[in-house]
């Protein structure tokens, strides 16, 4: 998730395709699939090694390539590209090396080497884990990372996959959605409606900085539907575990029956 002020918070969206396999229309962050060449990107990460990132994640090993692809993934379908130079500056990418990409006819790493600048995995903080429910024809087990958007940088749909990008606040997305003006899936709804507490970047930013975790290097999360989050401010902490677990597919639609009578003003 790209968010930024404008001069209220505002989060990136982007609409996909209406041939997708997947979500078809739906209104949806940038992301995709981890591919087997971003384990290959680890000398051009800074901050966080591969053992701290999986820890944070609760898995074994291969943490640090969910972060690499959520920012490679950025790049190819809204070419905003969150890496900086030597000095620490953000760094925007071409649009020769998006098209690059996007054709195969060129990696993620190669191109980061080429312009000689690196990820810092420290800009994306750690928010959501969700897993598709069992029946469904494809299943995603997905991490939700947020970023702040660079100011030099305005996003810009690759209209092939998406076909339509824009900034909105969180409330203006879910008011949106509740006049039947866009798609959302459950995991993006759940994450609008957690982004709707925050009035600033700052104050998101200081909310994540602020969750609790244990001495692994876990963040404690709350449970959401088939997926978790970190625990925010007003959170019931009844529901908080110390680690990333995904409980049964229990999907109850009264739930978000009750989320659509909520005011959203």
């Amino acid at each position: 998730m790209l968010v930024r002020d404008r001069p209220g918070l505002e989060v990136l969206l982007l609409r996909r395709t209406p041939t997708a396999v997947f979500g078809p229309g739906a209104t949806v962050f940038p992301g995709g699939a981890v591919d087997p060449g971003d384990a290959d990107v680890a000398s051009r990460v800074r901050g966080l090694d591969d053992g701290e990132a999986s820890a944070e994640q609760g898995l074994a090993m291969g943490g640090l390539a969910f972060r690499v692809a959520a920012v490679r993934e950025c790049f190819e379908e809204a070419g905003v590209l969150l890496a900086r130079d030597r000095d620490g500056h953000s760094a925007a990418g071409e649009a020769s090396w998006r098209d690059a990409l996007n054709a195969g006819h060129a990696t993620f790493a190669h191109m980061l080497e080429q312009a000689d600048v690196h990820i810092d995995a420290r800009d994306l903080m750690l928010f959501a884990h969700w897993l598709t429910p069992l029946g469904a024809p494809r299943r995603y087990d997905t991490w939700f990372f947020i970023a702040r958007a660079p100011e030099d940088q305005e996003p810009l749909h690759d209209d092939v996959e998406l076909v339509e990008s824009g900034w909105l606040t969180p409330l203006q997305a879910l008011s949106a959605y509740r006049r039947g003006e866009i798609e959302l899936i459950f995991p993006t709804l759940r994450s609008l409606l957690a982004l709707a507490r925050f009035e600033t970047t700052r104050e998101l930013f200081d909310a994540l900085e602020a969750v609790p975790h244990d001495g692994a290097g876990r963040p404690l999360v709350v449970s959401e539907g088939s997926g978790e989050r970190v625990v925010l401010p007003g959170d019931e902490l009844h529901d908080v575990y110390a680690s990333w677990t995904i409980p049964l597919p229990d999907f109850d639609w009264r739930v978000e029956a009750e989320l659509l009578g909520e005011d959203l003003r």
